[in-house]
């Protein structure tokens, strides 16, 4: 999107004679008027300020013409020069032609009575000193408006491009997310088959069932918690399905938050943590708990487990909750956290901590 779309620049005749130039032009040129008045007492006021008026908008047009007209100028003929010396041109030749147009028939011409050449004279010379200056205070308000606009332009421009780049980024972060999720869940899959776990064709059935809803949502900048929960229930099936009597788990959603948006795989990335280096690395197993609620304006979506704990899994909570901090980064600024922090006597306990935010109707 560029300026010229938001509000097209005017030409012809809509930019020779605009509503702005001809009240500006009429205002200042009454003005002029009536400061002439006061040395032309046999003349009525309304006369004389029509005169000015009527030159005023003479000059007006001589501006207006010269910005558009040539189209093209000699390089050492600057436009603006143009449109002053054109404005400066204009007074005398407007004044001079009133003046003719206005002279009674069979009376003498205006120069031969004392009079009106007086009233020529000092019409043309308010004209010249006044005019010129009114339109070079035109180019410097035309210029600080077409700098405005560039201004207005260029922002736009790195607005766009600073979404593009963040868009960019989180389509990025999320085809990692992907790979990452996927080929997990289908090594858990190869184990049952290779044990010949007679659950293996079942949690395949579900897995299936699963990835038709899962794999659609990943290339969405954003979801709702109420579609995070729904796959996090589905994925935690899956897993008690393949370690029964090694995995318990419980969600506790409020139902103000079940609408709030957030990245995709949110509340998913902190549940197959907890699975991968909770209690898969534990012998006994453990218990997983998933609570969502809503305080103060945040949403604050909490994963426990009873797991092997921070420095029992050896390898540190994985690669999905870097990518996922830095995804709650480019969704919410600055105004997102993610806390790790281990449980006694064991286990661990993950975070996220976001703007409440209804997510799409």
């Amino acid at each position: 999107m560029n300026v010229a779309s938001l509000s097209p620049n005017p030409r012809g005749l809509a930019l020779l004679l605009g509503w702005r130039r001809v009240v500006v032009t009429l205002g200042v040129s009454g003005l002029l008027g009536l400061f002439i008045s006061l040395s032309f007492v046999a003349t009525p006021t309304f006369v004389v300020v029509g005169r000015a008026m009527l030159i005023g908008l003479a000059a007006l047009l001589a501006f207006g013409l010269f910005e558009q007209w040539p189209a093209r100028l000699p390089r050492w003929l600057a436009r603006w020069a143009l449109q002053v010396l054109a404005v400066a041109c204009a007074m005398p030749i407007a004044v001079l032609a009133f003046y003719v147009l206005t002279t009674p028939a069979g009376d003498p011409p205006f120069w031969r009575n004392a009079m009106r050449l007086n009233g020529f004279m000092m019409m043309t010379m308010s004209g010249l000193l006044v005019g010129p200056w009114v339109a070079v205070a035109a180019l410097f308000r035309k210029i600080e408006d077409a700098m405005r606009s560039q201004a207005m332009s260029f922002e736009l421009e790195r607005s766009r491009l600073e979404r593009n780049a963040l868009d960019s980024r989180l389509r990025l972060l999320q085809a990692q997310v992907e790979p990452h999720f996927l080929f997990n869940t289908l090594a858990n899959v190869r184990e049952l088959v290779d044990s010949g776990s007679p659950q293996a064709s079942t949690v395949l059935d579900s897995l299936i069932a699963y990835l038709r809803a899962a794999v659609p949502r990943l290339h969405e900048p954003t979801t709702t918690m109420a579609q995070e929960v729904q796959l996090v229930r589905a994925y935690l099936e899956l897993m008690h399905m393949r370690m029964p009597d090694r995995l318990q788990f419980e969600l506790q959603v409020d139902t103000g938050a079940m609408e709030l948006r957030c990245p995709p795989t949110t509340l998913l990335t902190l549940v197959e943590n907890a699975v991968r280096h909770g209690i898969d690395p534990s012998e006994e197993g453990g218990r997983i708990e998933v609570r969502v609620r809503v305080q103060d304006g945040r949403c604050l979506a909490e994963v426990r487990d009873t797991g092997a704990g921070l420095q029992s899994s050896g390898d540190g909570p994985g690669t999905g909750l870097t990518s996922l901090r830095e995804r709650l980064q480019l969704v919410f600024g600055g105004d997102a956290r993610l806390r790790i922090s281990s449980l006694v006597p064991h286990g661990v306990s993950v975070e996220v901590d976001f703007p409440a935010q209804a997510g799409p109707a």
